[in-house]
């Protein structure tokens, strides 16, 4: 699953990469934008989501993205953070990193408790500065200029140029962030990764956690030896843990036939591993068929307004959400137009 999904990624950015090339010719692209690539706007879906609870508008500008940010939250709830073991791309490269530190090392290096614990708060500190920021600072009025700025509707291009063109500093924090994942498994996930929290916290409540049979548990503690967030699967009677992430790595470790499982409670609902990867799977597909029903899949903005945008780039109005309006398109119909106001 993991390496469909990765290759999934990998084909959007091709298709992405394809079709900006086309726009910074200047003539119509013959490719399709693929609106998947939404997926890598988490702020901007994040905007998006409070402006649809308060307004009932589902924007145009960047639908998709407020598409998937639904299809994960969803699977947070009902399927603990299965999203950053079994879908996202940077929990897969973490996993190479992991299985490279063992190659170095004998024994695996973790953080002291005293460093770990509070260094495993900063992710939250991130979330909770983005979720203040939009879901407290930002009003209606705010969230509409926004999601109409200049600078929010060519994000996805942005957002493409920051992987392509990475400045000097952008790949000493990428190298620095790859080592600190050397030398400490899951660097990112479990200490950085504020998306990784919101998951976390929505998984509190989640309907599938891993469950422990005391009575036939020989306490070997296998489990927790494999666990990838280094949580104690061998004492605990039900995982509520917010850092377990369901890679069912403990559930395979353990040598006794259902003791360790995925369930809803230790007598009934059990959920095999395939069950679980269908359902995950099933999740992106319906949310996505429903979107492209509904019409909120593909955004709005046309491919001309896109060339016009692609060349003026670096201006200053588009390196941050200024709430400015370019010269050049005050006459040009690239305002908000009637239909996408509330």
């Amino acid at each position: 699953m993991q390496v469909g999904f990765l290759l999934t990624c990998i084909w959007i950015g091709v298709e992405f990469t394809l079709w900006v090339h086309q726009l910074q010719s200047g003539s119509e692209p013959t490719l399709t934008r693929p609106p998947g690539v939404e997926g890598f706007l988490p702020i901007s879906a994040l905007i998006s989501l409070k402006y649809w609870l308060l307004t009932g508008v589902f924007n145009r500008i960047h639908p998709s993205a407020l598409v998937l940010l639904l299809i994960i939250l969803t699977t947070g709830v009902l399927l603990k953070k299965g999203f950053c073991s079994w879908v996202c791309p940077v929990g897969l490269l973490s996993e190479y990193l992991a299985k490279f530190h063992a190659l170095i090392f004998k024994k695996s290096k973790d953080l002291p408790k005293p460093f770990d614990y509070p260094l495993r708060g900063l992710k939250y500190v991130l979330l909770t500065f983005f979720l203040w920021a939009v879901l407290v600072q930002m009003d209606v009025a705010t969230l509409e200029r926004f999601i109409h700025s200049p600078y929010n509707k060519v994000a996805d291009v942005k957002m493409w140029a920051f992987f392509a063109e990475p400045s000097t500093l952008t790949l000493w924090v990428l190298g620095i962030l790859i080592a600190l994942s050397v030398a400490l498994p899951y660097f990112w996930c479990r200490y950085l990764c504020p998306y990784g929290a919101f998951l976390g916290v929505l998984s509190v409540f989640s309907l599938f956690k891993i469950q422990r049979n005391e009575k036939t548990c020989i306490d070997c503690g296998k489990c927790a030896k494999v666990c990838p967030a280094r949580l104690t699967v061998d004492v605990l009677q039900r995982v509520k843990s917010d850092e377990c992430h369901a890679c069912l790595q403990c559930v395979d470790a353990c040598p006794v036939k259902d003791t360790l499982y995925m369930g809803v409670t230790q007598k009934k609902a059990k959920l095999p591993r395939l069950a679980y990867a269908i359902i995950m799977v099933v999740l992106f597909l319906v949310g996505t068929s429903v979107a492209r029903l509904a019409s909120v899949w593909q955004n709005q903005i046309p491919n001309t307004e896109y060339i016009q945008r692609i060349q003026h780039l670096n201006d200053p109005v588009y390196q941050h959400n200024r709430g400015q309006v370019p010269e050049y398109e005050k006459d040009s119909g690239y305002g908000i137009q009637d239909s996408e106001k509330p």
